[in-house]
């Protein structure tokens, strides 16, 4: 929603104030520099990136314009599910979690936070490395270094749409330039136009430079930010995860464990000490 009310006050704005100098909005309606440009565009998209890579972006972009993703609700669910797992592995041993680590979804204890079942790459990042607890055969620190390998690993890969689209964004004054460059040409070609005509002919060309750059900084540009954004809170859950694994594993009760995997949260996300204690207890 965001996003939408940002390209609104940018188009607002920038247009608004154009017709209230008194400009003529019909001069800045050039479908053929838009064409020249869009297409420069997205055959420069196309040819500097792996299928893969495109796939990843064109997935990407409809989330910039949804909330988060990870909000409170889903990280007190989170350290809720964590406690109930350590704490059953305090009183039961490692083993009685195999079952709910091997068949995450017909695990009881799963199917109680199912915003967080129905999330395939955190389950999935959760139960492995409590499966390799279970194994017993890598202490904490060949631990941790593992997973920091696969959380970079993970983040450099989320990244990689916010970095493709604002490439692109810096390329789009050039794309206008070039749709400038080919209006002028065309009004080289027509000097023997009226003064007034080619006047008409020197404005459309420079519309070609106007819209490159509105495009890269008011709409291009500030969408792989977002990007960026949603890239670094896809990464703050298994962080949260990692610490208040690792904690169980120096020895730490589960209580203390996910109080470590609470800390890791940014304020607006992080829940009071007593709040996450109370969401504990309902659920159990």
């Amino acid at each position: 929603m965001l996003v939408i009310i940002g390209y609104l006050v940018v188009a607002g704005s920038v247009f608004g104030g154009f017709a209230l100098a008194g400009g003529h909005m019909g001069a800045l309606f050039q479908p053929v520099e838009l064409l020249m440009i869009g297409g420069a565009a997205v055959g420069a998209f196309l040819v500097g990136n792996t299928m893969e890579s495109i796939k990843a972006t064109i997935s990407a972009l409809p989330k910039v314009f949804q909330g988060a993703k990870y909000n409170k609700g889903v990280y007190m669910e989170l350290l809720a599910l964590l406690y109930e797992l350590l704490n059953k592995v305090r009183k039961e041993g490692l083993m009685s979690i195999e079952n709910d680590v091997e068949n995450p979804h017909e695990s009881q204890i799963f199917s109680k936070y199912p915003g967080i079942a129905s999330d395939h790459h955190v389950v999935e990042f959760m139960t492995d490395y409590l499966r390799v607890m279970v194994s017993g055969n890598l202490n904490a620190m060949e631990i941790e270094n593992l997973m920091d390998v696969e959380i970079e690993t993970h983040h450099h890969e989320a990244l990689a749409p916010s970095h493709i689209v604002a490439k692109l964004g810096d390329a789009m004054p050039a794309f206008g330039i070039v749709a400038a460059v080919m209006g002028v040409v065309h009004t080289m070609e027509s000097v023997g136009l009226p003064p007034a005509e080619l006047g008409i002919l020197i404005a459309h060309a420079l519309v070609g430079t106007f819209l490159g750059i509105l495009l890269a900084y008011g709409f291009v540009g500030p969408l792989g930010t977002t990007l960026e954004q949603k890239a670094d809170e896809s990464t703050r859950i298994f962080n949260v995860i990692k610490v208040t694994l690792l904690a169980n594993l120096n020895g730490y009760a589960p209580a203390m464990a996910v109080e470590f995997g609470r800390k890791v949260l940014v304020s607006r996300d992080r829940p009071g000490f007593l709040e996450l204690e109370e969401h504990v207890k309902q659920k159990r």
